[in-house]
């Protein structure tokens, strides 16, 4: 494979993407919270491009802790406080109720989307507020009404107006064409970011959301670039013999962790993004690969297979090679580590014993050593951590074809994100934007 020429056929920062993702449900909560989202009125001409009350049931379902009362079972449709009535949602059983309205601003094309959020048991209002924006940003402030909603009856911090990365390999007039997109955290809204008649590798995201990081194979070899999302600009990082692969980007931004085989066998490295300065972390005759960063920047965990067979482990930037921690031993195969935000919990892929072929995602905690399984397929891999920690996005296998799905860290929640058309890969969840 590193041996093949690339032939650069596209390169955009926006493009509209050949195949939709579009989440399934696939397993939820057993009693999932009852909120009902009356359908917010429009006080204005024609028909809205977006159902902003439909985007909030959406995204609250999708992560399985919500049910949602359907509007043909509601009493009564308030669109604001003045028409609530708390008895009308206590006999239909409603924890939670949001309602809220759509008006054009006046004078302008802009929109105002007013909503109001309130606790039924307790009849006491939890926010409210009017969002303005264009048409175009409906599914925007939808995605910001979710979160809202997500933090104030959770406690934790919402992801809906997240976004990931993926690749997606197709087969065009018998060629294989590979694709580089970016799409909000539910697939909506895919764009192609890269386009390629050879293959693109390892997305990854800056810590502000603004650039990302991938292989690409332009020479003859396999390089590391970067792009700038809102510009397309890019920029060649490494230009070393052999292998470049798996960049990172560590918490600070200013760094790229990276394997490269430029001296031999593969070893981890670090790149400083402004000096250019390449620092050696690993030094070892066995492959080390798949790098990720300890929370605060200070380390890398990776896979080694030193010992005969892929473990994880975990090394401080410039300490001695033979400072080398290993975190895992209870699996014949352990691989693609990252720490959730805790610093302690680390998601994985791990096959248990040499007989079972299965892969599958689990989390482990480093310092109790307690293992859970998250998965029950058979080829999960390149799992990735949504930023507020509830919720892993992997690769895997449905039908025949690469699919996307998604779990929460205690296992109860799944979904999926199938494509109409090609494999999907290597997912990548961006971090927050604000």
């Amino acid at each position: 494979m590193m041996n093949r020429a690339l032939v650069l056929i596209l390169l955009c920062a926006s493009f509209s993407a050949q195949a939709e993702l579009s989440i399934q449900i696939t397993q939820g909560v057993d009693n999932p919270i009852p909120i009902s989202v009356v359908p917010f009125a429009w006080e204005g001409a024609g028909v809205l491009s977006e159902n902003v009350s439909q985007i909030v049931i959406n995204d609250l379902q999708q992560v399985g802790e919500f049910r949602a009362l359907s509007p043909g079972n509601m009493l009564s449709l308030p669109n604001e406080e003045n028409e609530v009535f708390y008895r009308d949602w206590r006999v239909l059983a409603q924890d939670y109720l949001l309602v809220g309205k759509i008006t054009r601003a006046t004078g302008s094309q802009l929109v105002q989307v007013q909503y109001e959020f309130f606790d039924v048991n307790r009849e006491l209002k939890l926010a409210g507020e009017v969002l303005t924006g264009s048409v175009t940003q409906l599914r925007d402030i939808g995605h910001q009404i979710s979160n809202v909603v997500f933090e104030l009856v959770t406690g934790t911090r919402g992801a809906f107006t997240t976004q990931i990365l993926y690749i997606v390999s197709e087969e065009v007039g018998g060629q294989t064409v590979f694709r580089l997109e970016k799409a909000d955290y539910d697939g909506q809204r895919a764009q192609v970011l890269l386009e390629s008649n050879e293959p693109i590798m390892s997305p990854s995201w800056s810590p502000n959301g603004q650039d990302i990081a991938y292989v690409s194979f332009e020479t003859s070899l396999p390089r590391i670039y970067t792009q700038n999302i809102a510009t397309g600009q890019r920029r060649q990082i490494t230009n070393y013999p052999n292998i470049n692969s798996s960049p990172v980007w560590s918490p600070d931004g200013n760094r790229l962790a990276m394997v490269l085989s430029k001296d031999g066998s593969p070893d981890i490295y670090v790149q400083d993004l402004l000096s250019n300065e390449l620092i050696r972390v690993t030094d070892h005759p066995a492959i080390d690969t798949e790098p990720s960063w300890s929370r605060d920047g200070s380390a890398i965990v990776f896979m080694s297979d030193r010992t005969g067979q892929p473990q994880i482990y975990q090394m401080e930037v410039g300490a001695s090679s033979f400072n080398v921690e290993r975190l895992t031993y209870d699996c014949f195969q352990c691989m693609k580590g990252q720490f959730l935000p805790d610093g302690v919990n680390m998601v994985h892929v791990r096959r248990e014993t040499r007989q079972d072929p299965n892969y599958q995602i689990a989390i482990l905690n480093v310092e109790t050593l307690r293992v859970i399984t998250l998965t029950d397929t058979s080829l999960d891999e390149s799992p990735s951590v949504a930023p507020n920690g509830s919720m892993i996005m992997y690769a895997t296998k449905f039908a025949g074809r690469g699919v996307l799905d998604a779990v929460s860290i205690d296992g109860r929640v799944k979904f999926r994100l199938p494509s109409s058309q090609g494999d999907v890969r290597e997912p990548s969840w961006s971090p927050f934007f604000n």
